[in-house]
Parts: structure tokens; sequence; C-alpha cells
């Protein structure tokens, strides 16, 4: 049975930006539109966070080493099996319809269920206000990310295209790119599971909890960036810039958007 480091294909004693280059290297191999199975994608990724969990091989060569290393790739498998649950189909090619939740969102009492609820509202609202801006606007503007009026800017551009700029409502539990689907919103993506930065987005104002952001280095999350298939609005509103994937420091994170390009028809 193979370490987490056998599976990424690294020595034990690889610094983090070669464990970093050797993850990005095997999730573009074992990702299912390149050839690979959600198995064995799901398995690089567990892989990956055992190692930045601080797992290390026993000292000991006389056998509790290859037992050890065989336990912590069950459990990775284990975990592969687990994750793959949740977001496993996706990543299999099974790539849900707009409007198609992928599994059962966690409800509490008071929560906003209603998809219909309204962003411009002065009604007590629980979840999230969100503006979004397509990065390809800002560009064709001569606009920068960094720009304090930003928004506003977008805002006087009178854009008649609402998939351009606009606002929509993102209930609680829910990421931010399942909220933008659940509107009708085609945002891209590739993975689905954090292994790419195809869906990254820059955000601008408010702030989106991301559990298990592992592509995007460090300075690039400190500069603002967050992948929107797993990260979930946390404060009354939000301001994204989406469709950042063209950023130049995002580029050679990008996995091949086969599944999204036949979704959408762009094929």
């Amino acid at each position: 049975m193979q370490s987490p480091f056998e599976v990424l294909g690294v020595e034990p004693d690889a610094d983090e930006s070669e464990i970093d280059r050797a993850y990005r290297r095997r999730v573009i191999e074992t990702h299912p539109d390149q050839g690979g199975s959600a198995a064995e994608f799901q398995l690089v990724k567990s892989a990956y966070e055992r190692i930045q969990d601080g797992y290390e091989l026993p000292a000991d060569t006389d056998g509790a080493s290859h037992n050890s290393s065989a336990t912590a790739a069950a459990d990775a498998t284990a975990t592969a099996d687990t994750a793959g649950q949740t977001n496993g189909a996706a990543a299999a090619g099974g790539a849900t319809e707009p409007g198609t939740r992928r599994g059962p969102r966690a409800t509490a009492e008071g929560w906003r269920t209603d998809t219909s609820a309204d962003p411009d509202s002065d009604e007590p609202q629980v979840g999230t206000r969100v503006s979004y801006l397509d990065y390809e606007a800002v560009v064709d503007a001569g606009w920068s990310l960094t720009d304090d009026d930003l928004f506003t800017a977008a805002a006087d551009a009178g854009f008649d295209d609402d998939h351009t700029y606009g606002r929509f409502f993102a209930e609680p539990n829910e990421t931010l790119l399942e909220a933008a689907e659940e509107r009708g919103f085609a945002w891209p993506f590739a993975c689905r599971g954090g292994a790419c930065a195809n869906c990254a987005v820059y955000v601008a104002e408010g702030e989106l909890a991301t559990p298990n952001d592992h592509i995007l280095p460090d300075e690039l999350t400190e500069r603002g960036f967050r992948l929107s298939c797993l990260s979930t609005p946390i404060t009354e509103t939000l301001k994204v810039v989406f469709n950042v994937k063209h950023v130049p420091e995002l580029e050679e994170l990008l996995l091949p958007a086969d599944r999204f390009d036949r979704l959408h028809g762009n094929s």
C-alpha cells in the first residue's frame, strides 16, 4: 500500500514547494477529464491533505513502517470514498446542471430556504447579499481589481447584461458557486473539489469561509483570491469578481474545463 508521499510521487523529506508542485501535477494526471478516475483523484487529494496535516513516515524500518504506510493509505482511501459521496460525482464527470443541488444541504431553525430571496429587499433575511462582476468587464474597462471604487464604477457603467454585473442572494450553507448556479449563472469551474483555480473569485468586500482550500498559495489568498466551489459566504454582504482564472498568477493552476464547456455548449 502506498504512503501519502508515494501517492504524490515525492520523497518524505520533500519541501513544501516540491510537494505543492507534485500535487498539482498529480491532480491533472488523475483528473477524470484527463483519463483518470474519481477514486484516483480523491486519493491524491486525501494524500495531500494528510501531508499538510503533518503526516510523517515512522522512523523504524522493521516492518512497522510498511504497516503504518498501509494504514495511512487505507485511511486516505476511506477519506477519498467519503469525499466521493459528497463531491466525487462531479469530479467523475457527472457535473451537475445549474439549478440542481448535488446533495442535501444542512439547515437550521430560522434559516431562509427559499431561492427567491430578493437581494435588494430591506426586509431582514438570513444569508448573504452578493454583488458580482465579471473579470472580463474589469479588463475591458481598464479597471483594476484593487480599485477602491470598482463596484461603484461597475454600477455606473450601465451594463445591460445581468450575467456581467448584478446581485443575488446566497442562502446559508451554499458555496458561492452553488449559489450562483442556483440563480442560473454559468460561472467557470472544472474539478469542483479545490484542486484547480478555474472557479476562483476575487473578494473585494466581505468574507468567504474556505475550509479546504489547498490549491491556492498563501500569497494569493492573502491578496483576496478564493475558490468559489469550496467557499461559503459568511458576511451579510459580499462583493466578488468572478471569472478571474486568467489572472496571470492563476493560469498555472487551471485544469481543462471539458465538463464546463460541454455543459454550457462551448465545445
